[in-house]
Formats: structure tokens, C-alpha cells, sequence
């Protein structure tokens, strides 16, 4: 038996729940390639509402077929693939039948319909994205401090991981396992007080996300209406840096309360913010504040600070934007350390000072949420 024969025989053995089918009867495998070294490429269809978790099984199940050395899987959306002029994809008629490398064909289609109005999570509470203009700045490390403040204040907090590219929060919580699921809704991971949902919990840790805006819209969709939150205070959305297509597909999915943004003081870093703080004015996303970063180094021994990125960043960034600064992070080692080992520093070092000023960051947000709630209501 070929090497492909036996990769499509073992791909016959696994199932999509939501459908019943195999991914061969369903033809979600396109594009199958092979080497001579045992190197395997391939396309899988992933629709909307199919489990994630899909994408794993189909790597594992290749991986596991003797003489494949390397597996690569490209995650498509269905309506990226071409269709049959009937309409919708048929399941293949030989289910070992799979297309090898066919360039595409361009073939007329009807106009894309304009994106469905986002929808309301009342249950989730005030939804706060957390973006960056610049990845490095330690978004992900705020994120999730401000999560656990949040938790350990008494509030109810959920935060979703929608960095798709890089999902972090798996490691910075400590946890990293696939979420259970029941009558088909996915259970969130919980760790340190705080409800955790991320594509980095169904992937390999070292699986690349190469992601188009459409699958990265129904992974996001997913996790805001398939998770079982439960009620909420804060639901924090640790985004991807810059302005691309997840910031724009939460916007799409659902009502976005309000967005922080998390910078360092250098100008570098402060004028890519200042394009991501813009990026949410124009989509009607209110801007709750700046968080700067790194502000500076306190010395351990004689505990003088040392800007060794600049300083006074944050607060110009603040007063063009006309939002108030949030919270000004000292560089501290053990930050760095927390997040490796899964104990946020707010847990592992509450009295020091970075820890002190991210709950304290939390403290500020809450506040003006709160103020932001009331003008509104007024």
C-alpha cells in the first residue's frame, strides 16, 4: 500500500461529530501533497460550526501513519474552496479520491452578502478588548493580570484568547489541556479565578495558524456564542497586535464595550498604538485608557527607576487620544518568570510593585467602566 493510500485510509477512521461523516466522505481534505521523504501537505475545510478540535485529530491521526516524517495543515474556510456549479460541496463520490495540488480556477460568483449585525452576550458582561499596536509590548502579560485583579476583587471575569497566531494565555494561566464539552457547547478552562478560552487549548503548541479573516471570524464567533461562560462581570479579549482581522471580527461579532490599549514608552511602540487607538475610534469602539509597559527598571538593590525604554510615553499617547492612563508597569524579572511558569505575578508576588500597579491598573478600569456605564445610562 502507497503512503497515500495509507494516509487516506487512516483519515477514513476520523469523524466530524457535528455531521457524522468522515473528512474524507465530507471532502474536507483537499490538496493532499507528498515527498519522497515522507513530508505531507494538505488543505482541511473547517466550516463554521465544526470543532476545532477537528484540525488536531486530522495532524495526529497523518503523524501517526508510518513513513510521514512532517505534516502541514492549512485551515481553509469551505467557502474559500471551489464549489461544484450546483452549489454547496457534495461529499466526494470515492472517498479515497482526494485532489493533488490543483491551481485554482477562478469561476464568477454572487456578491458577498454584507457581515450580519453584531450580536448582544448580555451574560458576558462588560466585553474590553486588550490590543497593542506592536506585538512585544506585554499585552498578553496585562491581560491577564488584570483578569486575576479582576477575579480577586470578587467579580466574575472570563478572558478569550483571540491572539489566533499566538495564543499565550495557555502558558501565562497555567493551564493547557482540551476543554470539555457537553450537548455540543464547550466548556471554558478555569485557573486562578478567571474562565479561559483559547485556540492554543484544540492546537499543537507548535501548529502554525496559517489563518485567513474568514476562519479567524468563525473561531472568535465560536468562542463568544459555543463557550459556556455562564454570567459575568468582565469579559477581557486578549487581541492579536496591530489592526487586522480579529480586531475588525469581534467588532463584526458582537458589542464591544470598550478597548485598552497596552503600549511601552519608546515612540516606536507609542505610534503604533496610536494607529490601533485610532483603528477603534473609527469602528465606534469606545477607547477606555493606555497602559504603559515597562515604564521603567527599579533597581534591586538601592531601588532607583531606570527608563531604559524612554519615558513619559504613555501619558502623551493618553492625552491625544483623550483617555486617561490606566497604569504605568515597572520591568520586573519575576513578570517575565510568572508568565513562563503560569503564575501571574499578581498571584505569586501580590506585594511587589509590578504586581501592585497592574491591580492597580485593574482598580483604574473598573473605574471607568463604571463612569462610562453611568454616562450612558444617563
Amino acid at each position: 500500500m502507497t503512503l497515500r493510500a495509507r494516509i487516506v485510509d487512516a483519515l477514513s477512521g476520523v469523524t466530524n461529530p457535528r455531521t457524522g461523516h468522515t473528512v474524507i466522505e465530507a471532502a474536507m481534505i483537499r490538496d493532499l501533497a507528498l515527498t519522497d521523504s515522507g513530508k505531507v501537505r494538505l488543505t482541511f475545510l473547517l466550516g463554521a460550526q465544526d470543532p476545532a478540535s477537528l484540525v488536531r485529530e486530522v495532524r495526529q491521526t497523518i503523524e501517526r501513519v508510518e513513513g510521514v516524517t512532517e505534516v502541514r495543515v492549512d485551515v481553509k474556510d469551505p467557502s474559500q474552496a471551489q464549489r461544484p456549479a450546483g452549489g454547496a460541496p457534495t461529499p466526494a463520490a470515492n472517498p479515497r479520491a482526494l485532489p493533488v495540488m490543483e491551481p485554482p480556477r477562478a469561476a464568477p460568483g454572487p456578491q458577498r452578502p454584507a457581515p450580519p449585525a453584531p450580536v448582544a452576550y448580555p451574560n458576558l458582561g462588560r466585553i474590553i478588548a486588550i490590543s497593542s499596536g506592536k506585538g512585544g509590548v506585554g499585552k498578553s502579560t496585562v491581560a491577564t493580570n488584570v483578569a486575576v485583579s479582576l477575579a480577586r476583587s470578587g467579580a466574575r471575569v472570563g478572558l478569550m484568547d483571540a491572539d489566533i497566531y499566538g495564543p499565550n494565555v495557555p502558558r501565562m494561566m497555567g493551564i493547557n489541556e482540551p476543554p470539555p464539552v457537553e450537548n455540543d457547547r464547550i466548556i471554558p478552562l478555569e485557573a486562578h479565578g478567571v474562565k479561559l478560552m483559547s485556540i492554543g487549548f484544540m492546537v499543537e503548541r507548535d501548529a502554525p495558524a496559517i489563518w485567513r479573516g474568514p476562519i479567524i471570524m468563525k473561531v472568535i464567533t465560536q468562542f463568544l456564542r459555543d463557550v459556556l461562560w455562564g454570567q459575568l462581570d468582565y469579559f477581557l479579549v486578549d487581541m492579536p497586535p496591530g489592526t487586522g482581522d480579529a480586531q475588525l471580527s469581534l467588532v463584526q461579532a458582537t458589542q464591544v464595550h470598550g478597548a485598552v490599549i497596552v503600549t511601552t514608552p519608546q515612540e516606536v511602540a507609542i505610534g503604533d498604538a496610536l494607529r490601533g487607538g485610532r483603528m477603534f475610534e473609527r469602528v465606534g469602539v469606545p477607547l477606555l485608557g493606555i497602559v504603559e509597559n515597562m515604564s521603567f527598571f527599579a533597581c534591586p538593590h538601592c531601588g532607583k527607576p531606570s527608563p531604559l525604554f524612554g519615558s513619559g510615553g504613555g501619558a502623551r499617547l493618553a492625552q491625544e487620544l483623550g483617555v486617561p492612563l490606566l497604569g504605568e508597569i515597572p520591568l520586573y524579572p519575576n513578570v517575565l518568570q510568572g508568565g513562563d511558569t503560569g503564575r501571574p505575578i499578581v498571584v505569586s508576588e501580590p506585594e511587589s510593585q509590578a504586581a501592585r500597579a497592574l491591580a492597580g491598573t485593574a482598580a483604574q478600569l473598573r473605574e471607568v467602566l463604571d463612569k462610562h456605564g453611568a454616562a450612558i445610562a444617563t
